[in-house]
């Protein structure tokens, strides 16, 4: 028999949330899946999937502009930021990873997400390796977003946590993101 009384929230919401950023091929969905593999209660919210959502009219974004995908990327951040605090109201600490180099674009994230605080990761194994890892990886892209590397280091400077996993382990960038953020994986 199906209890339909049953809350969904509960009386300890988690502590925020966790947001992954980098360029592709910074290592983002690896890390953000074995983050939240370190918490007793965690989701991994890849953004990518949320525009995958979009059956008709999805525009991913394109390095020459295109207005609908520039605002395509606004919709699935606000949809990850909304899905993310239903998962911190029932109590799951939620990690988000999304390809986010501009000002503009981290700002609305921080706007968009009520649910605590927003702890902004800034993965950065600069462009060469990000572009050695797309070139391994089975979600191999066919664009060469390398050069959104440049923009974010320079849009994005003033941010204060920015962990060069280069050469990091996935492990090893999980405990350094743990340490950057003040939260505490009880899960090993």
């Amino acid at each position: 028999m199906i209890r339909w009384d049953v809350s969904v929230d509960t009386a300890s919401p988690a502590a925020g949330a966790v947001l992954l950023i980098g360029i592709p091929g910074s290592g983002k969905s690896t890390v953000a899946s074995a983050l939240a593999a370190r918490f007793a209660a965690a989701a991994h919210i890849e953004v990518d999937g949320l525009q995958e959502l979009i059956v008709s009219g999805g525009r991913w974004p394109s390095p020459e502009g295109d207005e609908e995908g520039d605002r395509q990327i606004f919709l699935r951040a606000r949809n990850a930021c909304l899905l993310a605090g239903s998962f911190v109201a029932a109590g799951f600490l939620p990690v988000i990873d999304d390809v986010v180099v501009r000002r503009a674009h981290l700002d609305f994230y921080r706007t968009a997400f009520t649910g605590g605080p927003l702890h902004a990761v800034i993965l950065a194994p600069g462009a060469a390796k990000a572009m050695e890892r797309n070139l391994t990886r089975a979600k191999r892209l066919t664009t060469d977003w390398s050069p959104l590397d440049a923009v974010m280091r320079e849009e994005l400077a003033d941010e204060e946590i920015w962990i060069d996993n280069a050469e990091l382990t996935v492990d090893e960038t999980v405990d350094a993101v743990l340490s950057a953020t003040g939260l505490r994986g009880n899960r090993s």
